[in-house]
């Protein structure tokens, strides 16, 4: 919106800051954390009033958790407000890729309230039935992945851009918009099952983020993408603003779910920001890339997929619990020492995710 103050500039005052996106990203930034810090601790007083009991807590769970009992979910309202306040007000609001990121973040969103509502009325685990959650998931991301491939440039519409190997374009025809179905809600998945430990799921979502941002800035400049070899993809820079206040807002949410947690994220928060890292990678055209800087959340899928069949396959265990974190916390590792091991292996994944962007 504030884009719009470019209007009156005559090119060389205050004013022509604002046609510049790394201006405008520091202010979405700002602006999402400042958004956090005010409005943090007054929506956990409205939350523990009105949730009582907080967030169910699993009874096949690890034991430590139970400690945890009455600890208010549904604090991703937080970052999903801050994202959303400051996008709206720094960004361009003439740029498709904006609001087909905002659209499916806040269409994840509302799925995940509504599972999170459903778990603390009933003071149960289980929300929404699954099924109902990955047709929505399934509905939401077919659309996101149809309207990033109309905006895309002809010659990348339906194609899958290879990392490293910059000059091979895969095809995919009709199987783009499936594709990029699996790539979101895969995304946004596996984003919910790494939020079981508090700050676990933030700091890598934001490490992700930015990763994406700064990816999103690369391929929407024609001459970066000469200089490094990728494919331009007009537009998509604007998106770095989207993921600067996604990064303000989740500093200002780890703020109170720093151990011990004060709020969890919940489904909302979760599932929001899972299907925004998706839906910028498939904007940007760097759906596999995706796969290395969010490591991590593969990771966690992965071992709980391994272990379902396994057990249904053996009746044994691979992992002493899955997802992976509980594995270690059964093992006997604190939790701080799991979530920070976490989040340097997410940082070493995100600078291995931006170096394919110059390999060559």
């Amino acid at each position: 919106m504030l884009y719009w103050l470019t209007l009156l500039s005559d090119g060389g005052d205050f004013f022509n800051l604002f046609r510049y996106i790394t201006f405008r990203a520091g202010g979405a930034f700002l602006t999402a954390l400042i958004f956090g810090f005010l409005f943090g601790k007054p929506l956990i007083e409205v939350l523990r009033k009105r949730q009582g009991k907080g967030q169910p807590i699993r009874d096949d769970g690890p034991e430590g958790h139970f400690a945890k009992a009455g600890t208010p979910t549904m604090g991703g309202l937080l970052i999903v407000g801050a994202l959303l306040t400051s996008t709206l007000l720094w960004a361009r609001l003439d740029n498709p890729y904006i609001w087909l990121v905002l659209f499916v973040t806040m269409s994840f969103a509302a799925i995940g309230y509504a599972d999170d509502h459903a778990k603390v009325s009933k003071q149960n685990t289980d929300g929404v039935p699954g099924k109902v959650r990955l047709l929505l998931g399934f509905l939401i991301a077919g659309i996101a992945g149809y309207w990033a491939a109309q905006y895309h440039p002809a010659e990348l519409q339906y194609q899958l851009a290879m990392p490293v190997f910059k000059d091979t374009l895969i095809n995919l025809g009709v199987l783009f918009v499936p594709f990029a179905i699996i790539v979101i809600v895969g995304s946004a998945n596996a984003v919910n099952l790494t939020d079981g430990l508090d700050g676990l799921a933030i700091m890598p979502v934001m490490i992700a983020a930015g990763a994406l941002g700064v990816i999103a800035y690369a391929v929407g400049r024609v001459d970066f993408t000469d200089y490094l070899d990728v494919h331009y993809v007009p537009g998509t820079g604007e998106i770095l603003i989207f993921t600067a206040g996604l990064f303000g807002g989740g500093l200002g949410f780890l703020w109170y779910n720093a151990p011990p947690a004060a709020v969890f994220m919940g489904d909302t928060g979760s599932l929001a920001l899972g299907g925004a890292l998706g839906a910028i990678a498939v904007a940007t055209k760097h759906e596999l890339v995706l796969a290395v800087v969010g490591g991590l959340f593969v990771v966690e899928a992965l071992s709980v997929i391994v272990q379902v069949l396994y057990f249904k396959r053996t009746g044994k265990r691979v992992f002493l619990m899955a997802p992976i974190h509980h594995h270690y916390e059964k093992k006997g590792w604190a939790e701080p020492q799991i979530v920070i091991r976490f989040w340097i292996i997410s940082l070493i994944l995100a600078l291995l995710g931006l170096a394919t962007l110059k390999v060559r």
